[in-house]
């Protein structure tokens, strides 16, 4: 399952990395396309670094529960969400919408690994 959605992933990373240098050779560099390649490959590195200190800080002891399948929902929806703040109010914007996803994966972890509780 996981290759099957890191594939399409991957696919649809590649199509918008295309689309964005068409885009580029037609001088029209701020289009959507270059958005959204931005967008997936935001998400797709935070997915990768969180899930690599995550099962290092699960394999060392310190966190007791990891899991980077919640991740990969939070950042669909929060690229969703960053796709389309990015697209109306600019790319200060939609960067604001990343770091409150990575802050809120944070919150879950620790939440989960009882961090917040006294």
């Amino acid at each position: 399952m996981v290759r099957w959605v890191l594939g399409a992933v991957l696919v649809a990373l590649a199509l918008a990395v295309l689309a964005t240098v068409a885009a580029r050779v037609l001088d029209r560099s701020g289009s959507r396309a270059s958005v959204l390649a931005s967008v997936i490959a935001s998400w797709l590195g935070a997915w990768v670094l969180w899930g690599f200190a995550g099962g290092l800080a699960h394999r060392a002891g310190l966190l007791t529960v990891y899991d980077s399948g919640v991740f990969g929902a939070l950042a669909l929806a929060g690229a969703v969400v960053q796709y389309r703040v990015q697209v109306r109010g600019g790319r200060e914007r939609g960067l604001t919408v990343f770091i409150a996803g990575q802050l809120a994966w944070l919150l879950i972890v620790m939440a989960r690994n009882g961090a917040l509780t006294p």
